[in-house]
């Protein structure tokens, strides 16, 4: 089983929880990465976004815009 997670680094340590099909194990492989992912840095940003007060009024400007075109379909 390969189980991929981000961990937070504090004090230059990690602490890594095992999912429970690790329980019975003695030893498991460790790879360390210190670069994020481009598609989990975007969705980092996007959770980011719904809550941001510039971007939900973009996004209503927009539903605004579009309101009366999708009645005409």
């Amino acid at each position: 089983m390969t189980v991929s997670m981000i961990c937070q680094v504090n004090n230059n340590q990690i602490i890594v929880t095992l999912p429970p099909e690790f329980a019975s194990q003695k030893e498991v492989h460790v790879e360390i990465d210190d670069l994020i992912s481009e598609r989990d840095r975007k969705l980092e940003i996007m959770r980011k976004a719904k809550s941001d007060a510039l971007f939900l009024s973009d996004i209503e400007e927009i539903n605004q815009d579009f309101k009366f075109i999708d009645g005409e379909i």
